[in-house]
C-alpha cells in the first residue's frame, strides 16, 4: 500500500517531557518487543506472560494484540498483502508512540512479511526495537489450532491464511528466538527477560 500524505500545513510539536525523562521516572528503558510467528505459535500467550513478569517488576507495559487492534484501529483492513502491510505500518507507528511514552510495549502479530517487519523496525528509534521470533513448527501450530483457524483454512473457508495459503517469511536476524514447540512458556519468558537485561532495558535482581 503506497503511503499518501493527505494532511498539509502541519507542524511537528516537540514536547517538554521527553522519553528519557519518562524512562528515568520509570526506572527502565522503553522499547518495542515485536513478537512474530505463525498462528498458534504462542505469540499472545508469551507476550502476556512477559508483560506479567515485567509488571511484577514495576515496569510500565502494554500489549498490542493483533486481534484486538483489528477490532478497532484496523477494523477497515483485511488480510491481503496490501492490507497486511498497512496493518503493520500502523502498528509500527503506534508502537513508536508507546515507546516515546516510556512504555515497554509488546506487539503480538503474525506479521508474515520481512519487509513489513523491517518497516516497523525503521519506524522505531534506533535501539528500541526487539524482534522476537516465536518459532514453532507448522504441524505443532496446526495441532494446537486454539481458534480453529487451521481447520477452516484447510477447508478453504479462510483465504490467504498464513502457513497454508499465504507465506510466512521467517526472520533473518531477530534479536531473540524462542521455540515454543520445545520450550515452556516459563522458559521462553526467562530467556526474553535475560535478553532485555543484557540489552540494558531492565535490571534483574
Amino acid at each position: 500500500m503506497t503511503e499518501k500524505i493527505k494532511a498539509t500545513n502541519i507542524t511537528w510539536h516537540d514536547a517538554d517531557v521527553q522519553q528519557e525523562d519518562r524512562e528515568r521516572l520509570n526506572g527502565h528503558k522503553a522499547v518495542t518487543l515485536w513478537f512474530t510467528g505463525l498462528s498458534g505459535s504462542g505469540k499472545s500467550t508469551l507476550a502476556h506472560a512477559v508483560e506479567n513478569a515485567l509488571f511484577d517488576r514495576q515496569c510500565r507495559t502494554y500489549v498490542l494484540d493483533g486481534d484486538n487492534v483489528r477490532h478497532g484501529l484496523n477494523k477497515d483492513l483485511g488480510f491481503s498483502p496490501e492490507d497486511r502491510e498497512e496493518n503493520i505500518r500502523r502498528i509500527g507507528e503506534v508502537a513508536k508512540l508507546f515507546t516515546q511514552a516510556g512504555v515497554i510495549n509488546l506487539t503480538a502479530f503474525i506479521s508474515p512479511y520481512r519487509a513489513d517487519r523491517e518497516q516497523a523496525r525503521n519506524i522505531a528509534e534506533e535501539g528500541t526495537f526487539f524482534e522476537i521470533y516465536v518459532k514453532c513448527a507448522l504441524d505443532v501450530c496446526e495441532e494446537r489450532d486454539p481458534k480453529g483457524l487451521y481447520k477452516k483454512a484447510r477447508a478453504g473457508d479462510i483465504p490467504e491464511f498464513t502457513g497454508i495459503s499465504a507465506p510466512y517469511e521467517e526472520p533473518v536476524n531477530p534479536e531473540i528466538v524462542v521455540d515454543t514447540g520445545e520450550q515452556s512458556v516459563e522458559e521462553c519468558t526467562a530467556e526474553i527477560l535475560n535478553a532485555l537485561a543484557d540489552g540494558g532495558v531492565i535490571e534483574l535482581g
